[in-house]
């Protein structure tokens, strides 16, 4: 493979920048640029020069040997002085040794992969690590990264394994009297791994949330202090505010990060029957969004009807309470009144669905995960059937397992791996 190098940290000036090089030539190249022999693993200061012996810049130089590195191949990094003017001369003097290339977006971790350092899973999660915003999603994706997804499908692997070594060792003394009756353990080996992916499937969208963020809609009548709230709880002006009822008519949404879970919450256009086209498709918009959020946020007063049916954890506000005399749950995007409360709720329900969340983070495991669980189901079914049909047993808990070894990228993900790399930085 050819050797690769980019820079790994992020662009533009920085007090230092990290250049990595990896493959059979990183250490040849790296005494090129230093014109001094090196080792690996060592690490040390050392003089940077371009190719007519002239100092670009005093680096310290890590060497990795192989496979004992993030890629698994030799690897040099530069810690440089981060001045976009080093780090160019840096990577124009690597380009002008022989052998050597600019890395592809993600090719650093596509070697990982490759050379077995990493499951696709892990893959997964240090995409997720260097996007996370908020402290659950760090320690989702930092739970992800450390193999956790690739240890559990390897335990249900290894008991589908010895299922299907009990069954097919029935098939091979078929015209013989099998001194022990293996259905007993193969069905409590099954029953097992079906509760197991149940329970992760289960857990699944609660975890994706994490990933990408929860949705929480504000949901009301034109006029009832909507968009204020929204305003206030994102301390900027994210939507335009006016007397007039209709004002906002598409949905706009702000990033937010609510006791270290990722939100994004959801203004919506007043509900309402109009003439209006426009405000009518706002509307339409409104309501299909707020249904597919995660909570919502209701402000009515207490005899207005609600034109979308409340769900569990929803919660309903008298808007505009710093206008009224009325006793109950109220709040003000004007005043703040209120919003310490709302904050309380929407952080105590989103945490304690959190909690539910599994280890698979992503529709790609969910149905891998789901493949399994519905081979076993079918094992599970033919295995009542009596010995005659184990052949078929076999094969369902066979088809099983592939579905856990495409989980973490052994098998049959060819065509997602352009896709997931594409997603990194050269530096990656």
């Amino acid at each position: 493979m050819d050797t690769i190098f980019a820079l790994a940290s992020a662009q533009g000036k920085a007090g230092v920048a990290v250049i990595r090089v990896s493959g059979a030539q990183a250490l040849e190249a790296v005494e090129q640029l230093c014109q001094t022999s090196m080792t690996a693993p060592s690490r040390g200061l050392r003089r940077v020069m371009d190719i007519t012996g002239d100092l670009i810049d005093e680096a310290l130089v890590l060497t990795f040997q192989g496979p004992h590195s993030f890629t698994g191949e030799d690897v040099v990094e530069f810690q440089t002085h981060g001045s976009t003017a080093v780090v160019s001369a840096v990577l124009d003097r690597l380009g002008k040794v022989k052998g050597l290339r600019l890395a592809e977006p993600g090719e650093f971790t596509r070697r990982a992969l490759e050379n077995g350092k990493l499951d696709l899973s892990q893959v997964e999660g240090l995409a997720d690590l260097i996007d996370a915003e908020t402290e659950a999603q760090r320690k989702q994706a930092q739970l992800v990264l450390s193999g956790a997804l690739g240890d559990l499908a390897d335990r249900w692997r290894n008991d589908l394994i010895r299922a299907a070594s009990l069954i097919e060792v029935t098939i091979d003394f078929a015209d013989e009297e099998v001194p022990v009756d293996v259905t007993p353990e193969v069905s409590e080996l099954l029953s097992g791994v079906q509760k197991d992916l149940a329970t992760e499937i289960a857990g699944v969208r609660v975890a994706e949330r994490i990933r990408v963020g929860f949705e929480v809609a504000i949901v009301g009548a034109p006029n009832v202090g909507k968009s204020t709230l929204l305003n206030a709880l994102a301390g900027r002006e994210a939507a335009i505010t006016s007397e007039y009822a209709g004002t906002t008519r598409d949905i706009i949404e702000v990033r937010m990060d609510l006791s270290g879970l990722p939100i994004t919450l959801l203004d919506t256009a007043g509900l309402r029957d109009t003439e209006d086209h426009v405000e009518s498709i706002g509307i339409g918009l409104a309501k299909q969004r707020a249904e597919a959020a995660d909570l919502r946020v209701f402000l009515a007063d207490p005899d207005d009807s609600l034109d979308i049916e409340m769900k569990p954890g929803d919660i309903r506000f008298i808007p505009k309470i710093d206008e009224k005399g009325v006793e109950g749950l109220g709040i003000s995007g004007k005043t703040g009144q209120g919003i310490d409360a709302l904050v309380d709720h929407v952080s105590r329900v989103l945490k304690e669905r959190s909690f539910q969340a599994g280890v698979s983070t992503r529709k790609r495991h969910q149905f891998a995960l789901s493949e399994a669980l519905e081979s076993l189901q079918n094992a599970d079914r033919i295995l009542e059937m009596g010995p005659e049909h184990y052949e078929l047993v076999a094969e369902e808990i066979r088809s099983a397992i592939r579905s856990l070894e495409a989980l973490v990228g052994r098998i049959g993900v060819e065509d997602l791996l352009d896709e997931i790399f594409s997603s990194f930085c050269l530096g990656k």
